[in-house]
């Protein structure tokens, strides 16, 4: 069952302690490595990574596997 993604953040290593400087995450935001999304598979919300997905955007259906969105899945024009 393909997930439908609600939000997308930035989370480098080191969580919000703020050990991270700012150029930690300006490095992170643009490598795409570090983000993660909050997904909604049909009322069951989890977070997963977008590390093999930087081309997705809140509202698109993504194929996750073991927390890891693998890839994007087109609507049915049914």
């Amino acid at each position: 069952m393909p997930a439908r993604i609600l939000s997308i953040r930035i989370q480098p290593p080191g969580g919000d302690s703020g050990a991270a400087g700012p150029k930690a995450v300006a490095a992170a935001d643009d490598d795409g490595l570090w983000r993660m999304a909050e997904v909604d598979f049909g009322g069951v919300r989890q977070q997963v990574s977008l590390a093999c997905l930087p081309e997705a955007a809140v509202g698109d259906r993504v194929l996750v596997h073991v927390g890891l969105a693998l890839s994007l899945v087109e609507d049915d024009p049914a």
